[in-house]
């Protein structure tokens, strides 16, 4: 038996190729995949080869968001079925480093994340049509919803990891600041903890109907209406917390000038060096804060998306076969008209 992936080289360089697909062996389980979403560390490394230090130095196969359909179990497997429909946790602490030990397996130091050019050899990710992958990765998300929902637990379990580190948001006044496809699943998640209010900013329209779609109480188009974010800092602030899903500068500081004395700021958009208002930080006594990946976020994530409890077919706005992977990839980089782009293996 053959299977389809795709496989980047370099910049712009990504083919569809085929190789023979081996047998689960003893703690695995073969699986049909059926849906893997585009993140935009996938895009990164299809549009520039890498994103800061992270350089694609080897032939690697993409994708750390997918979901299949359990196909055949290796030995010594139990609590799967054949034809059970499953997201893949593409995270793999080790389990015995100094973090693991702590609690902390988010940070372990011998990590492997499918999908990662961080190490050498890369980590190879899930955009292909058969995966062997263990058993302990594989997390059923009910018989009710699509595989390209379920493909979705991933990028849902950075959010639901976001918000944990936030605390208790029931009643709060909260702020998004980007709504591309982690915004918006940011934006489910916090509506699901029980903010009172959700205000989200963004560049688009077309982002921003999203985020409404997701929970959004009221947005901003700040290419367009940045006025209306005044009211938003009078008497030093007005959000409880805020939630930055961005990493772009003006961003960064509408949170530090809207956000109250004492609140909090979650930073989980990501780049390079960026200017800090520190007077704000400083003289509002702010607290900020990072957040990344997640742990036991991504069962929780499979649960909600597995029984609707958050909705997350608003973010797929579109989806190409494998065969296409080059065109999926384009057009997951028009963020005017693209939020999650999913690839197809059925």
């Amino acid at each position: 038996m053959l299977a389809r992936f795709a496989r980047l080289y370099g910049q712009r360089d990504l083919k569809v190729e085929e190789a023979p697909v081996a047998a689960p062996g003893a703690g695995q389980v073969l699986l049909k995949m059926a849906a893997g979403g585009i993140c935009g560390s996938d895009l990164h490394y299809y549009q520039d080869g890498g994103f800061g230090p992270v350089r694609v130095r080897e032939p690697i196969i993409p994708g750390h968001e997918a979901a299949g359909y359990v196909e055949a179990l290796g030995e010594g497997v139990s609590g799967l079925a054949v034809g059970q429909l499953v997201s893949v946790n593409p995270s793999q602490p080790c389990g015995h480093c100094r973090f693991c030990r702590e609690g902390l397996p988010i940070h372990c130091l011998d990590m492997q994340f499918m999908g990662s050019a961080m190490r050498l050899p890369h980590a190879q990710g899930m955009f292909r049509d058969w995966l062997v992958v263990p058993a302990r990765q594989c997390v059923p998300v009910g018989e009710t919803v699509t595989a390209g929902e379920a493909a979705c637990a991933e990028p849902l379990a950075v959010c639901l990891h976001a918000v944990a580190r936030a605390g208790d948001l029931n009643g709060k006044q909260v702020l998004v600041t980007g709504a591309g496809p982690i915004g918006v699943l940011t934006v489910a998640a916090v509506r699901h903890a029980g903010a009172a209010k959700i205000v989200v900013t963004d560049l688009t329209d077309a982002a921003l109907d999203r985020a409404r779609a997701m929970g959004a109480d009221q947005t901003i188009n700040v290419a367009t209406d940045a006025a209306a974010l005044a009211a938003f800092e009078q008497d030093k602030g007005q959000f409880d917390v805020a939630f930055e899903c961005s990493a772009a500068a003006p961003a960064i500081r509408t949170a530090f000038a809207t956000v109250r004395p004492r609140g909090l700021i979650v930073q989980v958009g990501v780049t390079g060096d960026v200017t800090v208002p520190l007077n704000a930080l400083v003289g509002k006594e702010l607290h900020w804060i990072g957040t990344q990946r997640f742990d036991q976020e991504f069962a929780q994530a499979a649960d909600l998306i597995g029984r609707r409890d958050i909705d997350v077919r608003p973010i797929i706005s579109h989806s190409f076969p494998v065969t296409d992977a080059v065109k999926a990839f384009e057009q997951a980089g028009d963020r005017a008209t693209a939020c999650k782009v999913q690839l197809t293996f059925l």
